[in-house]
């Protein structure tokens, strides 16, 4: 299989978040068949949802991976696990959350994998660490990354230092 662009969504609210983020950059450039091309920034964002969390710190990678997009999830998943993600309730505080956001131009509906990412539109603290990536980013089916920004402009988030 020959490589393909993947973005990963990188947050975190718990147990020293900006520290869970390196160490989860790291462990995506240890991937197989994956090499880590760029990572954004940190960015600072209010919570959606429930709003009675701190707030997260979040950041983009951008893959290049021979790994099918079922293996990266699962991947993904497994480094969540190490680093005592819990699943207790939507939109929990959280220790890492790792989002399969693009898979080069894949669309899926998949039980499971639904790609791009179904609610990467309509978040901020996702289209901004994308953008600055790659400003010419599509979200298939959806149109340019940098539009959908646009339209996120009330969600209070910020570039903060590394």
């Amino acid at each position: 299989m020959a490589a393909v662009t993947a973005y990963i969504g990188l947050g975190a609210n718990l147990a020293q978040p900006r520290e869970q983020l390196a160490a989860a950059f790291d462990e995506l450039a240890r991937l197989p068949r994956t090499r880590l091309v760029a990572r954004s920034a940190l960015y600072r964002s209010a919570p959606l949802g429930y709003t009675e969390q701190p707030d997260f710190i979040n950041a983009v990678a951008r893959l290049e991976t021979g790994l099918p997009p079922e293996a990266l999830l699962a991947a993904l998943h497994e480094i969540e696990i190490r680093h005592g993600r819990e699943r207790s309730f939507a939109n929990a505080p959280r220790t890492l959350d790792l989002d399969l956001l693009l898979y080069g131009d894949e669309t899926s509906e998949r039980a499971g994998l639904r790609l791009p990412h179904p609610r990467m539109h309509e978040r901020a603290f996702v289209l901004a660490p994308l953008v600055e990536l790659d400003p010419d980013v599509e979200i298939p089916g959806r149109g340019r990354a940098v539009d959908w920004l646009a339209r996120c402009s009330g969600q209070r988030i910020e570039r903060i230092a590394a």
